[in-house]
């Protein structure tokens, strides 16, 4: 069963999904277009108090159960998102080889766009080769907040 709890924060509004005894997406600004219940399962309203202390520089590391869908490269990249430190930024192509696939760069760019799980999966630490912010899902403006509230200056990439 799915379960929807949604939730005001600084960057907007959220929409956490649970399947399964998992968190499975996290959608922002957004109005859940499937027929979801919404439910304060105990898991949902961990994960929203484990959001909310993040956002409020409170929180370092999460620690609630994810099952993200995607292809098995994907879960792949998404897994080595989750080793980057708090406040440390990685490359595509430094996930590509973490994960044993070198070349596999742009791919990786591609998981992390669609990465399902943002903020928790942190695919706002990921910069381009070249050290500069490169596209996010949520948009730029959001990746500048996150990075920074994790004390990552733009300017010093």
């Amino acid at each position: 069963m799915k379960y929807v709890k949604y939730t005001n924060t600084k960057i907007g509004n959220m929409a956490i999904i649970e399947e399964n005894n998992s968190i499975i997406e996290i959608q922002m600004n957004k109005k859940i277009e499937e027929q979801i219940s919404q439910k304060d399962t105990p898991l949902l309203k961990e994960t929203e108090k484990q959001l909310l202390e993040y956002l409020e520089g409170k929180r370092k590391a999460f620690d609630v159960p994810l099952n993200p869908k995607g292809t098995k490269f994907m879960k792949e990249v998404w897994t080595a998102l989750q080793e980057i430190p708090y406040g440390q930024t990685r490359t595509y192509g430094q996930i590509a080889k973490r994960i044993g696939k070198p070349k596999a760069a742009r791919a990786v760019g591609m998981a992390n766009h669609r990465n399902p799980i943002p903020i928790i999966t942190p695919c706002h630490r990921v910069i381009g080769s070249n050290g500069k912010l490169v596209g996010y899902a949520l948009g730029m403006e959001m990746k500048e907040f996150l990075l920074t509230l994790e004390g990552i200056d733009k300017n010093e990439l």
